[in-house]
């Protein structure tokens, strides 16, 4: 059973992604509690979003009081069935994974979906409520991501793995997306450009124009998933327990429930057993195309880090079955794009301290507030000439209503008049969706996707062109990517036969979050299956124990014997010491990845506190033996290969201390 829900602050249901088996006991509750009629068939009975406002109201209450009011939420429970219940929150609005599965991967699970509303949708979920595209694209982007989580080390680790190929290549590449860039600067008013291509999950080149935004690696990540999801591939189901894959969404509107792509504005229980019971189609639809032309996949995306977030105009264009081309557009300025989300974050740090009646931090969140809106608003004059008039009228009727905001704000800290606080709530919803009004108008609207279009398309059908010499050989090195190199003789394959009796390793730098490691490849499919089996059991298991504070570990089963380290270095390549006691301080941290948040910048802050972060260099080592292995010869391995390992990927590394 798996289900998850999102809530706004009034308890009502944005979003809903459940499978059958959640639909059915969400049924049997409500006839339980009298929420639904006796006679009520079961198999024509229509998911209803008020039957899940109802009987998940009072947990949800609970959550938002515990957070709002105490900063002490729930992150998990569990029911006497042994049903979990996983929390999270973003911007106000409440997330619920309800499923039987492990605690742990369903917080993962869930933090994927905060991460990826908050692409799709910026600071406004409620947006889930009302748009069909936006909602199908939430949905598929979580099956995409579900799957080639099963399927991909790069995804699983959430690193990217680049496609080795050689030198010629290499530059042929980079110089077509140069000229790919050149061309979208000089024919379409967006100067700020990246142009990325992407070879079956695989990272092959990038080039981004000189003021463009740096595109981080959970960037790089989020486009494959937007790949997987534009080319329309089905997700296979790969669990054994009968289950499906989390593949129903919908929310519900003025205009009914939302469903994928309007194929099903209402499911019943007999639509989504039909949907997931034969066929197993993923929520991929032509609903979820924002602009579909001749092939081109267009969506609007927000891309970057808290403080500095951009919207971008995504193109994704299938060059060759397997190879896609990525066309980044910066649509709006940092300025306005950040200011914007700030001030969404702020004011709902703000709504949090008037609940609580702490005048005192609520100062400080206001002066924060404000500083966000004059941000927005002079990111928007810089801007006039590219904005439109409808933008400069809502940012005027923005200023305006903040101003009167403002005042009474600063009347309630002169005062210090709990009562003030209840003139504020009864004025401030107007300025909220003035706020909501100016991100779509900047941020989120369609005409981004409109402009330039045409100048998109004719220079991805030049691309393709340009690539046809070479696009069968690359296909073919992303399904066994064995010759990483920096001489010519020396290939991965060879590289693993220096180590006897090591099955397989994954090396990642995680200051720029780059894997390298050998395809898995055994003839025998028992073989390949039991080893790729223990290998996503081995990188669980060692963030289990890194969330612990653990760096260093090795253990072994009847099959294997296993290793994972994780180390720091400065900038010449000398080993730095963690001394900090890190149990009390990395319970709060997100789960150990950089989808959700960048969880090893943030454990390299708090082991170093004193050294800048651009000193501190981060490496990961997971390394699989045949159980014969000795724990001596396994170390001897892992130290050998992690001095070792330029000699593959090109880029010198000094030897480390991995214990």
């Amino acid at each position: 059973m798996r289900g998850i829900l999102i809530f706004d602050h009034l308890n009502d249901v944005l979003f809903t992604k459940c499978n059958r088996k959640f639909s059915k006991h969400v049924f049997n509750l409500g006839k339980i509690q009298g929420l639904i009629p006796e006679d009520e068939d079961e198999e024509s009975w229509k998911l209803s979003g008020n039957v899940i406002m109802q009987l998940f109201s009072p947990v949800v209450t609970s959550q938002q009081v515990m957070a709002s009011q105490f900063g002490n939420s729930y992150t998990s429970m569990q029911c006497q069935d042994g049903t979990n219940i996983v929390f999270d929150d973003a911007m106000g609005y409440t997330f619920i994974y309800v499923s039987t599965d492990d605690v742990e991967f369903m917080k993962r699970t869930l933090g994927i979906c905060v991460t990826i509303v908050t692409h799709v949708c910026g600071p406004d979920v409620a947006t889930l409520k009302s748009s069909r595209q936006k909602a199908s694209l939430v949905s598929s982007l979580l099956d995409a991501w579900r799957f080639l989580r099963q399927t991909e080390q790069s995804i699983l680790t959430e690193s990217v793995e680049q496609l080795s190929v050689n030198a010629d290549i290499a530059s042929s590449t980079l110089k077509i997306l140069h000229e790919t860039s050149d061309k979208l600067k000089t024919q379409s008013e967006f100067s700020n450009v990246h142009a990325l291509v992407l070879v079956e999950n695989k990272f092959l080149s990038l080039y981004s124009s000189k003021n463009a935004q740096d595109l981080r690696a959970a960037d790089i990540l989020l486009m494959i998933l937007m790949c997987r999801v534009a080319s329309g591939s089905k997700s296979e189901d790969l669990e054994n327990d009968g289950d499906m894959l989390l593949s129903q969404s919908h929310g519900s509107s003025d205009e009914g429930s939302l469903g994928i792509g309007g194929k099903l504005p209402n499911p019943t229980l007999a639509d989504i057993g039909h949907l997931f019971g034969d066929s197993r189609d993923s929520s991929f639809s032509e609903g979820l195309n924002a602009l579909a032309e001749e092939g081109l996949f267009s969506q609007l995306l927000l891309l970057g880090s808290e403080q500095s977030r951009t919207s971008n105009a995504i193109h994704i264009y299938e060059i060759s079955e397997g190879i896609h081309l990525a066309v980044i557009l910066e649509v709006t300025n940092l300025a306005t794009s950040s200011g914007i989300y700030e001030s969404f974050y702020h004011l709902n740090v703000m709504n949090g301290l008037q609940l609580q009646r702490d005048l005192d931090e609520l100062r400080i969140a206001f002066d924060n507030f404000d500083g966000a809106i004059k941000k927005t608003v002079d990111g928007i004059k810089k801007n006039r000439g590219h904005v439109g008039s409808d933008v400069d009228m809502c940012q005027r009727r923005l200023q305006v209503k903040w101003e009167f905001v403002r005042k009474k704000y600063l009347e309630l800290f002169k005062s210090r008049d709990p009562e003030a606080i209840l003139q504020i709530e009864s004025n401030i919803s107007g300025f909220i969706d003035t706020m909501k009004d100016l991100f779509r108008l900047t941020c989120f609207s369609r005409s981004f996707l409109k402009n330039g279009n045409d100048v998109v398309l004719t220079v991805c059908r030049l691309v393709k062109q340009k690539f046809n010499d070479f696009s069968g050989f690359l296909r073919v090195k992303a399904i066994k990517n064995f010759t990483l190199r920096s001489r010519t003789s020396l290939t991965i394959n060879k590289y693993l036969e220096e180590f006897p009796g090591l099955v397989h390793f994954i090396y990642i730098d995680r200051t720029t979050h780059r894997l390298t490691a050998p395809t898995l490849d055994f003839t025998n499919p028992e073989t390949l299956a039991l080893t790729t089996k223990k290998i996503w059991s081995m990188i669980d298991h060692s963030r289990n124990h890194l969330q612990e504070g653990h760096f260093s570990v090795m253990w072994k089963d009847t099959t294997f014997n296993y290793a994972y380290f994780l180390w720091f270095e400065d900038s010449s390549g000398a080993p730095l010491k963690c001394k900090t006691y890190l149990n009390s301080v990395i319970k709060n941290f997100p789960v150990p990845g950089i989808l959700c948040d960048d969880y090893y910048k943030k454990l390299a802050q708090v082991c170093f506190p004193k050294v800048s972060p651009s000193k501190i260099q981060i490496y990961e080592l997971y390394c699989v033996h045949l159980g014969l292995a000795t724990s001596s010869c396994v170390l001897e391995h892992s130290r050998r290969l992690a001095a070792t390992i330029w000699e593959v990927t090109g880029l010198p590394n000094n030897p480390a201390d991995l214990l």
